[in-house]
């Protein structure tokens, strides 16, 4: 049976980092995929410049074939700013709209408070109050979660998208502004080694690494 499934990234790009080809790998299975970008993600390094996000995402998202695409406004690098329920209260709207059993977000531990702080709404907001959510994984952000010391990403879920690698790359190519030459952790060539580093691991091509939060079997 197809899932419901609701993807959370703080910034533009970060649910393409993290998982591209996971969500590319719904979407053929006939899964519903609904990302929501919290943040505008220009407000901090693009001030004052033209740097159109809201159609770089709309374009990745496209790519990919997700079901529905948001980007809230709430201020980039800022979420430490606002009051917790000001970040949970439209997450929890979305799980009560698209009713997902499986939600992905940002690891806890990365260094971007912005990521911390999601991550922890998340979780308030799929506590099982929310029956339908059965599975919370959370994925890594390249030139971020591998900064945070001594805590370390460790995964224990991996998800093979050795057939939908290059189209993760093709969406992340969407954000112009946010691809870096090799060998920064947000080139091209950086994300294809990535994904096959973690594919090695478990005897795969190329593979996405996830740490599992909580799930539920039925």
């Amino acid at each position: 049976m197809s899932k419901s499934v609701l993807v959370i990234a703080a910034h533009p790009d970060d649910e393409i980092l993290g998982l591209g080809g996971t969500i590319r790998n719904h979407v053929l299975a006939g899964d519903t995929v609904h990302s929501v970008v919290m943040c505008e993600g220009t407000s901090v390094r693009y001030e004052g410049m033209d740097v159109p996000q809201r159609v770089h995402g709309h374009a990745a998202a496209e790519i990919l074939g997700v079901t529905s695409f948001e980007m809230l406004s709430f201020p980039d690098q800022k979420l430490d700013t606002l009051n917790l329920m000001e970040v949970i209260s439209p997450i929890e709207e979305r799980v009560r709209k698209h009713q997902p059993q499986i939600v992905y977000t940002h690891f806890g531990q990365d260094l971007n408070r912005d990521h911390q702080i999601l991550c922890e709404a998340v979780l308030v907001a799929c506590r099982p109050v929310e029956p339908c959510v059965e599975a919370i994984y959370a994925y890594e952000t390249p030139s971020s979660t591998e900064w945070n010391t001594p805590i370390r990403f460790v995964p224990n879920h991996f998800v093979d998208i050795s057939e939908t690698l290059e189209t993760k790359l093709e969406a992340f190519a969407c954000y112009e502004s946010e691809v870096r030459p090799y060998p920064h952790p947000r080139s091209l060539q950086h994300l294809r080694h990535r994904a096959h580093y973690w594919g090695n691991l478990m005897y795969m091509h190329a593979a996405e690494a996830f740490v599992t939060y909580r799930t539920l079997w039925r």
